[in-house]
């Protein structure tokens, strides 16, 4: 008589029985407390006369002293022949600069309010069990991105800034969402029903824009201890961007133990979700592999 069949577990089961529902969903509830927390100082002065930060996400300014402006946006006006301000040109260098240090994605896991959307989107799709997905190359956003650039240029406006539906929702909860919860709808039912983290990981321009950056920046997550990964795949389940995993953890080509892909969003779900702490937040430098008694090196053979 052949045994039982072992039970499916949902990802993330073993980190819990592990580490512990909150260590295991860290990071993930950071994320979550950043992106409502910059939604709420944006809303306190509009909503309740606070006014800690004036502006949006495009371009603020924080207790009448730190402006702060979206690079992406800055990039199109100069393309429109809009020439900004030199406070908005400043704002722009820090946020490029702040950027470089934490990881250029960084902008989509924990600033940008339509990754609320969409994760829930996500996890809606996983609960009820939808399979299948339309295939879209994920280069498509850069392809969206040098759009937009070209559209700028052409018509001398902004004018993909009338339908991003990031800065369409950060100015529906200001002024009224309008037209907005229709695009947010779209988005929100394109990745539950038509494709996994479609609008995120494979059309946002902006998200292309940020990759970019995200190139050169210093904060990456690290695989210090690779070798004690056990292949559960709970990592791949949960990432939106899995392709950035795989020759970091099994050294293709004999990459070393940092994931270096323009595309990872330091969303850090690799981390809460592995039950060996194969994943940490370092830097790009010292990659070194912390050898773990027992077990064999993940070297490339």
């Amino acid at each position: 008589m052949s045994a039982p069949a072992k039970p499916i577990l949902r990802p993330g089961a073993e980190a819990i029985a592990a580490k512990g529902w909150l260590a295991a969903h860290k990071w993930l509830l950071l994320r979550r407390a950043s992106q409502l927390g910059i939604l709420l100082l944006f809303l306190l002065g509009p909503w309740f006369g606070i006014w800690i930060v004036k502006g949006n996400l495009n371009f603020s300014y924080t207790l009448n002293v730190l402006p702060l402006a979206d690079p992406y946006v800055i990039a199109q006006s100069l393309l429109a022949r809009q020439v900004p301000e030199k406070l908005a040109l400043t704002g722009a260098a820090i946020v490029l600069l702040l950027y470089l240090l934490v990881g250029g994605r960084a902008y989509c896991s924990w600033v940008c309010p339509v990754n609320l959307v969409t994760d829930f989107a996500y996890w809606l799709r996983v609960r009820l069990g939808l399979k299948g997905s339309a295939h879209i190359s994920r280069p498509t956003r850069y392809w969206m991105l040098g759009m937009t650039l070209v559209v700028a240029t052409v018509t001398g406006s902004i004018a993909w800034e009338m339908v991003n539906p990031v800065s369409m929702a950060h100015r529906g909860l200001i002024f009224g969402m309008g037209l907005a919860w229709a695009v947010l709808l779209a988005v929100f039912l394109f990745d539950l029903f038509v494709m996994r983290h479609g609008w995120c990981g494979h059309l946002c321009p902006v998200g292309a824009f940020y990759s970019l950056i995200g190139s050169f920046s210093l904060t990456r997550v690290k695989l210090p201890a690779r070798s004690a990964c056990n292949d559960c795949m709970d990592c791949f389940a949960v990432c939106p961007e899995p392709q950035v995993i795989r020759p970091a953890l099994k050294a293709i080509d004999g990459a070393p133990p940092v994931i270096l892909e323009t595309n990872c969003t330091n969303c850090g779900r690799c981390i809460d979700i592995c039950s060996k702490d194969v994943f940490a937040f370092g830097t790009r430098f010292n990659s070194t592999v912390v050898p773990v008694a027992g077990v064999a090196s993940a070297a490339p053979k």
